[in-house]
């Protein structure tokens, strides 16, 4: 019950910040041209609480999932001789109006994803891992395509990669499917052919391997047998029981069963090379020591600004890659769409973990709203902008009825695609109730 509620919260929170940010948009740049704005509302249906200002009824409504700004005249049949109408402003202002709300997201995610990376983020999300094999699980599709930890990979699919991330994506993207490697072992090139196991719950591939890192302890527990033992916070771990760690995985696999067993771990603290003993107690049936491992790197002001517009293009980038892959079948929609069930368990996990991993995902959210309000849909943003496109080639003004089907097939194509991503929502995380 708890964690349904923690869940439902740090919904209604990061959806809230997120369309607060969208609708402002729209409202600041309407009023900068002069429009009239009647309504600035967070949530749909009931008033349940809000006050007025500049003739305009700033509310918080019954249902919070979304919000919308309504301005005087904004439909074709509603239009006046009221020179504060929408309809009577210029096509190119309101072509601004519509673009200044997914722009506030894009501006929004900028800010977010820059702060996490000011305050310092595991780096494997970043693109400066190189595609370098650390770690192998056992019978996984990596050890059956008969990749080495040290392989290099140049290739997967035919793409050249140059980061571990770019692999990544193209894994996760081609569950079931042959992908030739182009790897590098030991100075000589070599083709494995790849075919992720697709994940039994989203769909997406696993592979089940991970990159070559270098990892430091970003907390060691007061009092800890790691505390004890001498570990401090900012140590590169480097072996463990004689054997190179690459990853936090190939670390928790030499600490876990070893409870009571002393195990010599290699660290790395400044230039010097040290060897601590440590202990791991039994917790929950356990081996554990006390740290957290992670591959911090907190970057300043501007080199955070930059990697974070550099972050936002490739996660639009690899939208439009999946989106291609859908219309070709390369991956399955269950897969690729996520609707509120969904995000409503990604935002509670990550509240639970953590307000940086809540704000991260909140600019994922962002960008990703941001960019499907651009869509060429009816009713969407994109979908208004792009009638005034048409409007302004044509240089008069679509037939209201015209205007009417158009709307209306953009509310059922919604609509439809609403139900559809509901399904997959209720399918991942209800599976009992779907035969799963």
């Amino acid at each position: 019950m708890i964690t349904v509620l923690t869940n439902i919260a740090a919904f209604i929170f990061a959806l809230g910040v997120i369309v607060f940010v969208h609708e402002l948009g729209h409202h600041l740049v309407a009023k900068m041209f002069g429009v009239r704005v009647v309504t600035f509302s967070l949530g749909f249906g009931k008033r349940i609480w809000g006050f007025e200002h500049g003739g305009t009824d700033y509310r918080v409504s019954a249902l919070p999932l979304g919000g919308y700004v309504r301005m005087a005249g904004e439909h074709p049949d509603e239009k006046t001789a009221d020179p504060g109408d929408f309809m009577n402003k210029p096509r190119w202002q309101r072509i601004l109006v519509y673009v200044a709300g997914p722009a506030m997201n894009a501006v929004l995610s900028v800010a977010l994803f820059a702060g996490v990376f000011m305050q310092g983020i595991p780096i494997q999300g970043l693109q400066e891992v190189d595609p370098v094999v650390g770690y192998i699980l056992e019978g996984s599709a990596a050890e059956q395509a008969g990749l080495q930890i040290g392989d290099h990979i140049l290739a997967a699919g035919g793409e050249p990669v140059d980061k571990w991330g770019d692999l990544a994506f193209i894994v996760s993207t081609s569950p079931d499917k042959p992908l030739r490697l182009d790897v590098e072992r030991e100075g000589e090139r070599t083709t494995l052919e790849l075919i992720p196991k697709a994940d039994p719950r989203h769909g997406i591939g696993d592979a089940g391997f991970a990159p070559k890192l270098l990892l430091r302890t970003s907390l060691v527990n007061e009092g800890s047998p790691a505390h004890k033992a001498g570990f401090q916070p900012g140590d590169a771990v480097l072996k463990a029981n004689g054997k190179s760690v690459t990853t936090d995985q190939s670390f928790v696999d030499e600490i876990q069963p070893n409870a009571g067993r002393e195990i010599e771990v290699e660290v790395l603290r400044g230039s010097e090379i040290l060897t601590l003993t440590v202990i791991p107690e039994l917790i929950n049936g356990k081996g554990l020591i006390g740290v957290q491992l992670g591959i911090y790197r907190p970057l300043p002001l501007a080199e955070a600004l930059a990697e974070s517009v550099r972050f936002n293009i490739d996660i639009i980038d690899k939208t439009l890659t999946v989106l291609g892959k859908l219309f070709t079948r390369d991956i399955a929609p269950k897969s690729a769409l996520s609707g509120p069930i969904e995000i409503a368990v990604w935002t509670g996990q990550a509240a639970q973990q953590g307000f940086k991993e809540l704000i991260y995902l909140m600019g994922f959210l962002s960008i990703s709203i941001g960019f499907m309000n651009m869509l060429p849909i009816p009713v969407l943003d994109g979908g208004n902008i792009a009638i005034l496109l048409v409007e302004s080639v044509m240089r008069r003004d679509m037939s209201l009825a015209l205007r009417e089907r158009f709307t209306q097939a953009g509310l059922i194509f919604l609509m439809l695609l609403m139900s559809v991503v509901v399904f997959f929502d209720l399918s991942k995380n209800l599976p009992g109730l779907f035969g799963g």
